[in-house]
């Protein structure tokens, strides 16, 4: 399988790269600067600078030739400001699916995030809440199109060891889970055809992987 992650270095990308060229996968990283591309190679997979801020769609595409699948793990990142979180979260992950279309690639991940559907509170963050409407505003979107696509959304992210076990569902609740999981969690979705159409959150939990992706496939 040759996966195309956008956001190819941030840590739960670095993380899905490993386990894909691990068993003998082919990951492609997007990054946008050039500084970052050894340690993609680290992490076993080809990075390629691809800055989705300043590149168009059909350019994107040749970078897809081939590809089975795109993941969109990108992010504006911390100490980005409102207008980033649009251009990054919404702008690239609209344009990922706009090249994977051009590209004939049909399987779509998406990292989002939980909280997304209700509207921020008063008195949420500015640059928050531009986050989450930003991540709504790429779910709507992804949801509009003829690509096989699945959104994931994690709940509050830590950098601990993985566990292996989940709580994968339609609606999860709050909660916490490691980036190493997440990472699994998506290796087992680009497996599994029948999560397509389907938006998910992801928190720890008690069910082992393999059995949390079975159970939201019947």
């Amino acid at each position: 399988m040759r996966v195309v992650i956008a956001g190819g270095h941030g840590k739960i990308a670095l993380l899905l790269q490993r386990h894909l060229a691990g068993r003998g996968d082919t990951a492609v990283g997007l990054i946008r600067n050039p500084a970052q591309a050894a340690t993609l190679r680290a992490a076993g997979a080809t990075p390629v600078v691809c800055d989705l801020e300043h590149v168009d769609a059909a350019e994107v595409a040749t970078h897809l030739a081939d590809a089975d699948a795109v993941v969109f793990a990108a992010g504006a990142g911390p100490g980005s400001g409102a207008a980033r979180k649009d251009t990054v979260d919404r702008g690239a992950a609209a344009l990922l699916a706009d090249a994977a279309t051009r590209a004939g690639v049909h399987r779509y991940l998406l990292v989002s995030s939980m909280g997304v559907d209700a509207p921020p509170s008063a008195g949420t963050d500015e640059v928050w809440a531009a986050y989450l409407r930003a991540k709504k505003a790429a779910e709507d979107d992804l949801r509009g199109r003829d690509l096989d696509w699945t959104v994931l959304r994690p709940g509050r992210l830590t950098d601990d060891q993985p566990t292996g076990r989940v709580t994968l569902t339609r609606h999860a609740g709050r909660g916490a889970i490691s980036r190493a999981d997440v990472a699994h969690v998506l290796v087992a979705l680009l497996d599994e055809p029948g999560t397509t159409a389907t938006t998910l959150e992801l928190v720890g939990g008690p069910t082992p992987i393999a059995d949390a992706i079975h159970a939201v496939t019947t």
